[in-house]
């Protein structure tokens, strides 16, 4: 398992579970008796902001000369980063008082690892935090009007079950994943 070993220390991903583990328990500590929606995007946010780094290699010509295949590695590397971020909100809300409901974490970590995998596509993987933190950023100030653009703008912080939330989150899912996946991080 040699590749392992290089893929995980030239994606600086020991230092990415640190910080990820570190930014987590930290933002829980902060909004541990006031744990809702809000508390919890931030938290997910700054876990793959700070796992997002990593997204690409030292040198992206030898990422894509490779011997070996990478999209699958890639998409690997994205899915644990959502796993990873998802995970560690969810151990450290049990706890606490308050529980925010599965569904919105899954939601919200599975677009923000979109709007990561799409960062790292477009401007480069040491750049794959952009995006989200963009997002989670202008979310609380978009008004709640109650319209269906309101609800895709702020959909990381609508109730479970919100139709435009939960399609907006798929598409960016779907999309950051398969551009990431195919061309990676950006040279």
């Amino acid at each position: 398992m040699r590749w392992v070993t290089l893929y995980a220390r030239s994606r600086q991903v020991p230092a990415a579970i640190i910080a990820l583990l570190t930014a987590t328990a930290g933002m829980w500590f902060l909004a541990r008796d006031s744990w809702s929606p809000l508390p919890v995007m931030l938290t997910l946010t700054a876990a793959i902001a700070v796992a997002a780094i990593g997204l690409s290699g030292q040198d992206p010509d030898l990422d894509r000369t490779a011997a070996i295949p990478w999209p699958l590695r890639r998409f690997a590397h994205l899915a644990l980063i959502g796993v990873a971020a998802g995970g560690a909100v969810l151990a450290v809300q049990e706890l606490g008082p308050n529980i925010v409901d599965l569904s919105i974490i899954t939601r919200d970590a599975a677009g923000l690892l979109g709007l990561a995998g799409l960062a790292a596509t477009i401007v480069g993987g040491q750049f794959g935090w952009t995006l989200p933190l963009l997002w989670a950023a202008i979310a609380p100030f978009v008004p709640h009007d109650g319209s269906t653009t309101s609800h895709i703008a702020a959909w990381l912080l609508q109730p479970s079950g919100t139709p435009a939330a939960t399609w907006t989150a798929l598409t960016l899912t779907v999309t950051g994943a398969a551009t990431y996946t195919a061309r990676g991080g950006r040279r």
